[in-house]
């Protein structure tokens, strides 16, 4: 099941998000340095899961199917640890919540569209979107270590920002590619 190095890779994302959790629930600096190293060692096995993947032929359905549910997970269970938290500032519950919302809506779109056997490809601007929504999320869990508020959490808050805006960019070529199967 999950005998390919790029499955595993995911996987060992998807086992990531509870220590996550666990190092945020910690509450001092050093743990929530912890939190952000863990964050970004899950960036880093997305990445390195699908480079894996199409280099080295390990393209699965196990794969196809469990990398995106694993970046959303790690990505939402993020950003409801901050919102609840109160790690970011309340304007950028906005980026959050539209993030969070078009996660779900494509989750769904997905799902209706493989009854017609239609798979769908992540765009390059999507990818781009992704990159720029977990940098944005390093840099507010890395900015959130120091005991004031840090320019890096300011570069979080504007990148989460951006994120959002490429999310109903993205959402949108999603709902028009999926409308014509209704």
């Amino acid at each position: 099941m999950f005998s390919t190095t790029a499955n595993m890779l995911t996987l060992v994302r998807i086992v990531l998000i509870p220590v996550l959790v666990l190092a945020f629930y910690m509450g001092t600096p050093q743990w929530r340095l912890a939190a952000a190293i863990i964050f970004i060692v899950g960036c880093i096995t997305d990445y390195l899961d699908g480079y894996v993947a199409r280099t080295f032929s390990q393209v699965s359905r196990l794969g196809q199917f469990l990398d995106p549910m694993a970046d959303k997970l790690l990505v939402a269970t993020t950003l409801f640890l901050m919102a609840g938290f109160d790690r970011i500032s309340r304007y950028s519950f906005i980026p959050a919540i539209i993030i969070l919302s078009r996660e779900i809506l494509v989750s769904g779109l997905r799902e209706h569209l493989s009854d017609f056997r239609i798979t769908v490809t992540v765009s390059r601007l999507a990818k781009w979107k992704t990159a720029i929504q977990m940098l944005a999320i390093c840099f507010l869990l890395v900015g959130d270590t120091a005991e004031i508020v840090t320019p890096a959490r300011y570069l979080g808050e504007v990148m989460l920002w951006c994120s959002a805006i490429l999310t109903i960019i993205t959402g949108f070529s999603y709902i028009k590619l999926s409308i014509r199967h209704f």
